[in-house]
């Protein structure tokens, strides 16, 4: 599998992310990591479908990167009541050993978080991994758009792409349509992205489309939800 040149970078909160010098393109907000993880996908995205789940949520991620989102994921998982199934979709993953130059030991809480990284890296792809009683990973190599999705699934849905100049395939009105199908009645799209071309690619695709505050560094966010 092809591996870009990555460069391991620190952000403003004591984490660290990846840069990418052929894309001029960070893994993550430089203005923090963990921050912006935590505020975009857990409190905009998953917090609300934990709050609305009984005992499953089913998140899709585009774009498992370097496994943040979804470490984060699973140590919520570990004091959550419901199950979550945990789909992520990567055409470029990141072998363990450029995640390890990332030093997570230095702002990851704890040795059994650290291990439930590697765990995360270690798992094998494009079969369900059982990780923690509540928490079940599967990762799928591949292109976003060449791989096929259950329609009216995933309660929440992590888009992570590189940013729209950056990667301009992944952010087509088509592409959000394909989420639009896959995901459940009342679901939500979460992204760090707020641009306005984004939120009219949302519209077109049926998404119902609010701003909101954005992590640090950022005014604004986006999260969409599918009409139930």
């Amino acid at each position: 599998m092809f591996t870009p040149h990555v460069e391991v970078r620190a952000t403003a909160d004591g984490s660290s992310t990846l840069y990418v010098p052929a894309l001029n393109e960070h893994y993550h907000s430089t203005h923090g990591a963990l921050q912006e993880a935590r505020h975009v996908y857990l409190a905009a995205g998953l917090e609300p479908a934990l709050t609305e789940a009984n005992q499953l949520v089913w998140v899709l991620e585009v774009g498992f990167g370097t496994g943040l989102n979804a470490l984060l994921t699973l140590e919520r998982s570990l004091s959550a009541s419901q199950q979550i199934f945990y789909d992520t979709i990567e055409k470029f993953p990141l072998p363990w050993e450029v995640v390890s130059q990332m030093h997570p030991e230095s702002y990851l809480s704890g040795p059994e978080l650290q291990d439930y990284q590697h765990q995360l890296h270690a798992a094998a792809w494009n079969r369900p991994v059982t990780l923690t009683p509540n928490f079940v990973l599967l990762k799928c190599s591949g292109e976003l758009q060449a791989t096929p999705l259950s329609q009216d699934t995933y309660q929440v849905i992590y888009f992570d792409a590189f940013a729209p100049e950056k990667q301009p395939d992944m952010w087509t009105d088509e592409v959000f349509a394909q989420l639009y199908e896959a995901a459940a009645p009342g679901g939500v799209l979460v992204s760090y992205c707020a641009k306005g071309s984004f939120r009219r690619s949302l519209k077109a695709a049926g998404w119902l489309v609010e701003k909101v505050p954005g992590p640090p560094g950022k005014r604004e966010m986006t999260r969409a939800r599918k009409q139930e």
